[in-house]
This record gives structure tokens, C-alpha cells and sequence, in this order.
């Protein structure tokens, strides 16, 4: 992409959370819900002297995308690293379950999710895993009548807890920018020590964990450029397919398989990694 094209270009990532649901709905349709004026703060993070905001850095937005009841859940990647909490939680699973009582009385409301999180809050442990655990029960619900659409465009990524329920979604849209793992690169290399996997290597980390490797290893089912239209695009891409006939989650054991052949005693490569994925869920 040339200098000119890439000033043009609206980027996904540098929107924040409610600017992108506003971007992903149809124009004039954005009505946004459990706002900011319910004051819906976390009462953890003040007893710990950290700083709150009034949405506990969820926005949940319903309006139409393509014309369809839709209704958008963005996590705001720059409130507490996207991190879930009780509140934030149970906002998109209560908007998921809504989705759900919609699709059962016969208004066919879809969902998508914006991921921009490092997984559960610290702060609020285990409040922030049960939360998470309801919003993966209320994804494996409302896809059984409408695809729920997860994004990860960057710049935190997707991981932990969310990681798992981005996994469930029907389909997932990333840039080549965002990263999607289970734990992220400072807690794998903490753990199990650099010679395992070097954080400051952001080669490494993208090519392991980015947009277009994922994509490559039917992690994730679209790699789009940093572009709202796109974005938009591929989401409605995704919803025009329906509901999966197969979901990912449902071939947890092909990607087990496919893992149990990686060579532990060296450090994988990105193509060691693509080529074993390749072969295993052909």
C-alpha cells in the first residue's frame, strides 16, 4: 500500500470501542445501551485506589448491520488493558442472552464482539472468570439461531478467558496487526522461561500469534487490512454464510491432533506451524 492510500485509509484499530460499533452499524441505527449514564462502574478497582469508568470500558450498542437486528459488544482495549471484570462481563452476556430471548420470540438478532482484551481482571479474579464463563455459555446459545461474529482487529489482542470464548464464536475477523493466544508472550516466556519464547521477539510473537497466521491455521476465518470498510465488509461477509454446519470448537480434537505432532524440542516456525495445521484439518 502506497504513502497516499494508507492516509486515506480509515484504520479499525485506531477507533475506540464505542466509535466502532458506530462504524459497524448501518448509519443512524446506533442506540447504545447500559451506557455510560448508568454509571455502571466496577466497585473493586476503587477499594484498590485504580481509576474507574463509568461503562467499566464495555460498550454495548443494537441497531442494524445490513439491514438486520444486530447488536455490537466492544471491549475498550485502553480501560484496564480490555480486562473483564463483574460488571463488563455480565453486560455482554446479559446483551448476548437478550440477543438470544429475540431470536426465541422470532426477531433473528445477531451478534458481533469486538475483542480488545488481555482476559480476566486481576482485580476481580474470580467474578471476572465466572463472567467470562457466562459470556461462552451465552456465545454456544445465541449461535445455534445466528452467527455471533468475533473481531480482533489490535492493538492488545485477545487472550486468556477470551481467547476461549473468541474460539466459540461462529466465525472471527482479524487484521494482520491483532494477536489471538490462549496466554500472551511475557506469561509464556514467566513461565517457562526465554529459551521457550522470547518476548521482545515481535516477529516470533506475530508470526505465532498474528492476524494472517491465524487465518493460515483456521484459528481465525478472515484476515482483513486495517480498514473500517473492510472490517465492515468481511463481518457481513460472515453473517451472509449462516450459521456453520461445523463450528471450530466443535473440531476441538483435529486441533489437538494436529498440535500433539509438533516437534517440542526445537522452536516451531511459523510455516512448521502452518504446514502441521495444513495437513491436519484438510
Amino acid at each position: 500500500m502506497n504513502i497516499e492510500n494508507l492516509l486515506k485509509r480509515d484504520s479499525f484499530i485506531e477507533r475506540g470501542a464505542r466509535s466502532r460499533a458506530q462504524a459497524l452499524l448501518d448509519p443512524g441505527t446506533f442506540r447504545e445501551l447500559a451506557g455510560p449514564f448508568a454509571r455502571l462502574h466496577s466497585p473493586w478497582l476503587a477499594m484498590q485506589h485504580l481509576v474507574t469508568q463509568a461503562d467499566d470500558g464495555v460498550v454495548v450498542a443494537k441497531g442494524k448491520l445490513a439491514g438486520l437486528p444486530t447488536v455490537v459488544l466492544a471491549i475498550e482495549g485502553a480501560f484496564q488493558g480490555g480486562s473483564m471484570g463483574e460488571i463488563g462481563a455480565a453486560k455482554i452476556a446479559g446483551a448476548l442472552e437478550l440477543a438470544l430471548r429475540d431470536n426465541e420470540r422470532g426477531t433473528p438478532t445477531q451478534a458481533v464482539i469486538v475483542f480488545e482484551t488481555g482476559g480476566v481482571r486481576l482485580q476481580e479474579a474470580n467474578l471476572g472468570l465466572a463472567g467470562i464463563a457466562e459470556i461462552q455459555s451465552a456465545i454456544v446459545a445465541l449461535r445455534r439461531h445466528r452467527p455471533v461474529i468475533g473481531i480482533s482487529a489490535g492493538t492488545v489482542g485477545c487472550y486468556g478467558g477470551m481467547s476461549i470464548a473468541a474460539g466459540l464464536c461462529s466465525y472471527f475477523v482479524m487484521t494482520r496487526e491483532a494477536r489471538l493466544g490462549l496466554n500472551g508472550p511475557q506469561v509464556i516466556e514467566q513461565e517457562a522461561g526465554v529459551a521457550e519464547f522470547d518476548a521482545r521477539q515481535r516477529a516470533l510473537i506475530w508470526g505465532l500469534t498474528g492476524g494472517e497466521q491465524r487465518a493460515a491455521t483456521h484459528l481465525a476465518d478472515a484476515c482483513v487490512d486495517d480498514d473500517t470498510a473492510a472490517v465492515r465488509a468481511s463481518v457481513i461477509d460472515c453473517f451472509a454464510r449462516g450459521v456453520p454446519a461445523v463450528h471450530r470448537s466443535d473440531r476441538a480434537a483435529d486441533f489437538l491432533a494436529c498440535l500433539e505432532r509438533v516437534d517440542t524440542d526445537r522452536q516451531a516456525t511459523a510455516q512448521d506451524v502452518r504446514e502441521l495445521y495444513a495437513k491436519g484439518l484438510e
